[in-house]
C-alpha cells in the first residue's frame, strides 16, 4: 500500500470517529470536521514534526498546531487518539461532563496535544502567531501551523493578527483556512461575502497558497512547497478548498451539518459511506 493511500485510511477512520462520537454525544459539530479530517491526518501522520509521548506546553523542539475554529475538535481528537497523544478508547468520553475531550478543546483537564483553549473564533492565528515569535526567541528553527475556518474571516482580530504577522517578519508559521464556503448560518457569501482571499492575504503582506483539502495527494504536495516558503520574512498562509460534510453523501455542501448530530437512522446511512478500517475504539 501506498502512503498516500495508509493516509486515506486513516482519514477514512477519522471520519468514522467523527460521526460516532457525535452520534454518541448527540451534540457536535460534523461538517466541518468530516470535512477536515484529510488535513488533520495528513498533519498529524506525515507533516509535523512532533512527539506524541513526550508533550509539553513549551512545545520547543518540535513543531506546534493551533486550532483556531475549535468546534472541530471530534477530527482533532480522533487524530491526537491515534497517532499516540492519549487512549483511543477515551474518544469514547466525548462531551461527557468531567472528562478531559470537551465540546470545544480545553486546557484545564490536561489533555495531551492541546495548548490553548479554543472556540472563540477568531483568536487562534494571534495566539499562533505568539508561539512563533516564542520560538524565534528560544532560537527553535520548528514551525506553527494554525488551522482556521472561513467564517473566522470576518473577524477583525483576524486582520489584526495578519498585519502584525506581516509587520513583524513571522515567517516561521503557516496559517491554513478551511474554505468550504458555509457557516452556521448558511453560505458565507450571504452571511458575509468574503471576496477575494487570496488577493487580500497577499495585500496583508502573506505568501500565499491554495489547495484542494479533500484531495490527499494535494496536500502532501502544497504544505512542502508552502515549508519551503518559510524563512523569508513573511508569514505564510493556505487557502484550503474544501466541502463540509466531505465523505457523507447527505451532509456534503449544505451548512445545515455545521453544528446538528445524526440521529439513529442518519447515523447508520452515513456510516455505510465509509469501509471498516483499523477498528473500533
Amino acid at each position: 500500500m501506498s502512503e498516500i493511500d495508509e493516509l486515506k485510511q486513516v482519514a477514512t477512520q477519522v471520519r468514522r470517529d467523527i460521526l460516532r462520537m457525535i452520534y454518541d454525544a448527540k451534540s457536535g459539530h460534523p461538517g466541518g470536521a468530516l470535512g477536515c479530517a484529510d488535513i488533520f491526518t495528513a498533519l498529524y501522520f506525515k507533516i509535523l514534526k512532533h512527539d506524541p509521548g513526550g508533550f509539553s506546553m513549551d512545545g520547543f523542539g518540535e513543531d506546534l498546531f493551533f486550532l483556531s475554529n475549535g468546534h472541530l475538535s471530534a477530527a482533532w481528537y480522533s487524530v491526537l487518539a491515534r497517532s499516540g497523544y492519549f487512549p483511543v478508547k477515551e474518544l469514547s468520553t466525548f462531551r461527557k461532563l468531567n472528562t478531559r475531550l470537551q465540546g470545544h478543546p480545553a486546557t484545564e483537564e490536561g489533555l495531551p496535544g492541546v495548548r490553548v483553549a479554543s472556540g472563540s473564533l477568531g483568536q487562534g492565528l494571534s495566539v499562533a502567531l505568539g508561539a512563533a515569535l516564542s520560538k524565534k526567541l528560544n532560537n527553535d528553527n520548528h514551525l506553527v501551523y494554525c488551522l482556521m475556518g472561513d467564517g473566522e474571516q470576518q473577524e477583525g482580530q483576524i486582520w489584526e493578527a495578519a498585519m502584525f504577522g506581516a509587520g513583524r517578519e513571522v515567517d516561521n508559521i503557516i496559517g491554513i483556512i478551511d474554505y468550504n464556503g458555509q457557516q452556521i448560518d448558511g453560505p458565507c457569501c450571504e452571511v458575509m461575502p468574503l471576496g477575494d482571499l487570496h488577493a487580500k492575504w497577499k495585500a496583508f503582506g502573506w505568501s500565499v497558497l491554495e489547495m484542494n483539502g479533500n484531495d490527499m495527494e494535494d496536500i502532501v504536495k502544497i504544505i512542502p512547497k508552502a515549508i519551503e516558503k518559510t524563512g523569508q520574512k513573511k508569514p505564510v498562509v493556505i487557502i484550503m478548498n474544501t466541502d463540509m460534510g466531505y465523505g457523507v453523501d447527505f451532509m456534503m455542501g449544505t451548512h445545515e451539518w455545521h453544528g446538528k448530530p445524526p440521529n439513529e437512522e442518519q447515523f447508520n446511512k452515513a456510516i455505510s459511506n465509509f469501509e471498516e478500517t483499523l477498528g473500533d475504539y
